[in-house]
């Protein structure tokens, strides 16, 4: 397999690399989005309320969970909220850090996430809600946490970036195969050099009045040179071999023709 092959491999393979990549990126938000997020997967709370919920070390996502009609626009907004998380008996109070995140809506289903609770030790947590909710059906707080794949959408970003530097690299290599295939094609001939003419012997005259004519004038072969127009014709028989084998396209044979005419 030939340089120029092995270009327009890498090339291909490098733009299906950047397909599959944006495919994979779009599904992974998709199901990181719809079903991979367990916003809910420690319990809910009804707001406003009370209640008790097994809470993880770590951190807990807290999300605003409501019944919308049709889809919101611009996302759901997050009205003023109020929330009291007690600890258990001895342990320390959870940090509570405001992350209003994106809305997401499922068959009139709607949550966002409006806090990131820090839990200092596993166990039961009362829970206190209130807020200005009227305007909202059913609505509750949440506790979960984010999806465990979310690598997976930094993953096909990788692959995205690789793709593109690897088809950046492939173009530039192909560029460089076609230029060597032109090069080859036409040759540089350097221009004939004229060689020197020996100068005839000069005309003898005898004294006697008998002229005796002088010797003829010999002049030494001189080697066959191409023209400039043989050369011309040679070079444009060899690029339209090129063309015809598929080693160039025609709009290469075409600038390649343009300069050979125009004499570069």
């Amino acid at each position: 397999m030939n340089s120029r092959r092995l270009a327009k491999v890498s090339l291909a393979a490098a733009v299906v690399l950047m397909i599959v990549s944006v495919g994979g990126f779009i599904v992974a938000l998709v199901l990181n989005a719809f079903f991979l997020d367990k916003y809910n997967a420690y319990g809910e709370v009804p707001i406003p309320g009370t209640g008790s919920v097994y809470l993880p070390a770590g951190e807990v996502t807290v999300s605003l969970h409501t019944v919308v009609v049709g889809s919101p626009n611009g996302g759901l907004p997050v009205p003023p909220l109020g929330l009291t998380i007690a600890p258990p008996e001895g342990a320390a109070q959870p940090a509570l850090n405001e992350s209003i995140g994106s809305t997401t809506t499922v068959n009139n289903d709607a949550h966002v996430r409006v806090w990131v609770a820090q839990i200092p030790v596993s166990g039961n947590y009362n829970i206190t809600t209130d807020g200005q909710v009227n305007g909202y059906i059913n609505p509750r707080l949440a506790f979960g946490h984010k999806s465990s794949e979310g690598f997976l959408v930094w993953l096909f970003v990788g692959l995205f970036v690789v793709g593109l530097i690897d088809s950046i690299l492939s173009g530039l290599w192909l560029g460089r195969t076609r230029r060597r295939a032109v090069v080859a094609a036409n040759p540089y001939y350097p221009p004939p050099v004229a060689s020197p003419v020996t100068p005839a012997a000069p005309m003898v005259t005898p004294a006697a009045p008998m002229v005796t004519p002088a010797a003829p004038m010999v002049t030494p072969a001189v080697p066959m040179e191409p023209s400039d127009e043989g050369v011309r014709l040679e070079r444009l028989k060899t690029l339209a071999a090129l063309r015809d084998s598929g080693a160039l396209t025609n709009e290469e044979f075409e600038a390649e023709k343009r300069r050979i005419l125009e004499g570069h």
